[in-house]
């Protein structure tokens, strides 16, 4: 395994010495980063485009705006557009398409009543502001945010706030990589796992990877060297053939995780079955409120049903999601599709896939 490298992030001389060793690999080899904050950090330090042909850098489902199906989306519009209902979401998911509009378009549509957050805690001062409306807190994120929404939560039950609510589409990581392995829709040799969620959940929950499908990975942080470093300890495990799961972001991540953060979210949620956009229902890999918080659900007070729907056909959004396409192979991407026209939520997020290709992809 080469050595870490340590306190050199931005040294330019250490960064191309890296790749140059990446480079004198001259097998195939395709290695996914499933974190949109490192689809963006490999576009915009220019790693992809330094990398030999031969070493293939796919995007997963690491954008949880990307991962959020239509009819979730579908759902936020219709509850923002209740009367007396207030929706209090993250500004990426204001204009993330649903099936016949957005939650951005609704407000002038439909009189949808949408207010953006940077922090769930935004929320619960909206519902004691606000004791004749219903707010309620569109749950988006991975494990990383998961736990902020349920302190607020645990805060609005201890002060007795009756007006809160919450619609929770959160998605968890390690079984949506299950689900990639197990589909073998794309030939992955190797994991670049997520910094940011990892601080949460530790390494133990991707052991599978290893255990099972006999795949390396690597947790590594956002800086040009972190992202180097974890690309040639994938390198060095599968030329030996001894795949692990490792750690190169140890100032953050250990094995375990963070106990207090786990314990925040199972105290308030319950694993469930939930639909990802390109990926379909996996088992286990949402939360669902457990019966002590039942009462927050909004479907405990909104009887809301949407249609099933699908995608834009033309749209790749799905199969990039997945890494079986790349927004290159996409006929709208930069032609219709673009940040301001955005026909997919890959071009939504500032973590979306495409959204990273238009930016730095040239």
């Amino acid at each position: 395994m080469p050595l870490k490298t340590t306190n050199t992030y931005s040294d330019p001389k250490l960064a191309k010495s890296l790749l140059k060793e990446i480079n004198k690999f001259d097998k195939d080899i395709s290695l996914m980063e499933v974190c949109g904050t490192h689809t963006v950090q490999i576009f915009k330090t220019g790693i992809k485009s330094g990398l030999n042909k031969n070493i293939h850098l796919l995007s997963g489902p690491g954008c949880p705006v990307c991962v959020t199906s239509i009819e979730d989306i579908d759902k936020a519009i219709e509850i923002a557009a209740t009367k007396d209902a207030i929706l209090c979401c993250f500004g990426d998911m204001v204009n993330v398409p649903g099936s016949h509009t957005n939650l951005a378009k609704a407000k002038g549509e439909r009189s949808a009543h949408v207010k953006m957050m940077y922090s769930p805690l935004e929320a619960l001062e909206v519902a004691k502001n606000n004791p004749n409306k219903l707010v309620v807190m569109f749950g988006v994120g991975f494990e990383t945010t998961i736990p902020a929404f349920a302190s607020v939560l645990v805060r609005a039950r201890e002060q007795k706030i009756k007006n809160l609510f919450i619609f929770p589409v959160f998605k968890l990581i390690p079984p949506a990589i299950r689900t990639l392995l197990e589909s073998r829709e794309v030939n992955i040799d190797g994991f670049i796992l997520p910094g940011h969620v990892s601080v949460v959940i530790g390494t133990k929950p991707y052991q599978f990877i290893v255990d099972e499908f006999k795949r390396p990975a690597v947790v590594t942080g956002f800086e040009t060297i972190d992202i180097l470093d974890a690309i040639l300890w994938l390198i060095d495990m599968k030329k030996k053939d001894q795949p692990k799961v490792t750690i190169e972001y140890d100032s953050s991540v250990d094995i375990s995780g963070n106990k207090l953060a786990k314990d925040l979210i199972y105290k308030v949620f319950k694993e469930a079955d939930v639909k990802w956009r390109g990926l379909g229902e996996i088992k286990g890999s949402g939360l669902k409120l457990k019966d002590e918080f039942k009462s927050f659900d909004v479907d405990s007070v909104l009887d809301i049903k949407v249609k099933t729907a699908q995608d834009n056909p033309k749209c790749l959004c799905a199969n990039v999601i997945k890494g079986v396409n790349t927004p290159l192979d996409c006929k709208l991407f930069k032609e219709v599709c673009k940040p301001g026209n955005p026909i997919g939520p890959c071009m939504v997020s500032s973590e979306g896939t495409c959204a990273a290709y238009y930016k730095y992809g040239d």
